[in-house]
């Protein structure tokens, strides 16, 4: 899952970055309000985590601007304790949630979480294909009850698959949501880890669509117990 995270505080950039990236996260982070408004229109990401009080251009008018041009992305905003007024601003212009500073880490990443499920029609908090189970909160995967060991973008990859269950997702896309944008990007790479995932896992369970990208198979609906395998 790939995150654009637009916070001014050095540290608290760093501090949060450094959280979500180990919880598996891919982050793409900013200082300002320009920055936050061009990535948020010209790159894909599952979610926003928006400072309100952004230097060049405020979090409000970025977040207004995103709506206005049809960007539908889950956005959390971060507020100060006392202004209650930018909850009420912030939520009216469009945001998903708002959490008051200072937080605690683990009720940031829960809402993340949660931002992502409902913007996929996601009720569980843990995702299931046939006997693969996946849960982001610990970043595990099981098949048959059994600990499957991934790499990071091995999971990453699988993540993304399973919250897109029964969706074809192309290459370029995939690519987007696994690497930073101030990283090197192959396509080509996909489809090494698409064969790293069919030798850990059900091989049928990943599809090959020719032409377009790939595609978890599961027969239940999403979020829903499915068939083994």
């Amino acid at each position: 899952m790939k995150l654009l995270l637009a916070e001014d505080d050095q540290h608290l950039r760093a501090a949060l970055s450094e959280a979500l990236q180990a919880a598996g996260f891919t982050v793409d982070a900013v200082d300002n309000g320009v920055d936050a408004q061009h990535q948020g229109l010209h790159s894909l990401y599952d979610a926003v985590i928006l400072d309100l009080g952004l230097p060049q251009l405020d979090g409000l008018s970025v977040l207004k601007h995103w709506r206005s041009a049809s960007v539908r992305t889950p956005v959390l905003i971060l507020t100060a304790r006392d202004h209650w007024s930018e909850k009420v601003a912030g939520i009216d212009a469009g945001a998903d949630d708002y959490l008051t500073k200072p937080f605690h880490g683990e009720e940031l990443l829960a809402r993340v979480r949660a931002l992502i499920r409902r913007s996929q029609g996601v009720a569980t908090p843990t995702l299931q294909c046939g006997a693969i189970e996946l849960a982001p909160r610990t970043s595990q995967v099981h098949h048959a009850g059994m600990h499957v060991a991934l790499t990071a973008q091995e999971y990453k990859l699988l993540h993304h698959l399973m919250l897109h269950a029964n969706q074809v997702i192309s290459r370029a896309d995939l690519t987007e949501h696994l690497y930073a944008f101030e990283m090197d990007r192959d396509s080509n790479t996909i489809e090494v880890f698409v064969g790293r995932l069919r030798k850990k896992l059900p091989t049928h369970r990943i599809e090959t669509v020719r032409g377009l990208g790939y595609r978890m198979v599961c027969e239940a609906p999403y979020g829903s117990p499915a068939g083994g395998g």
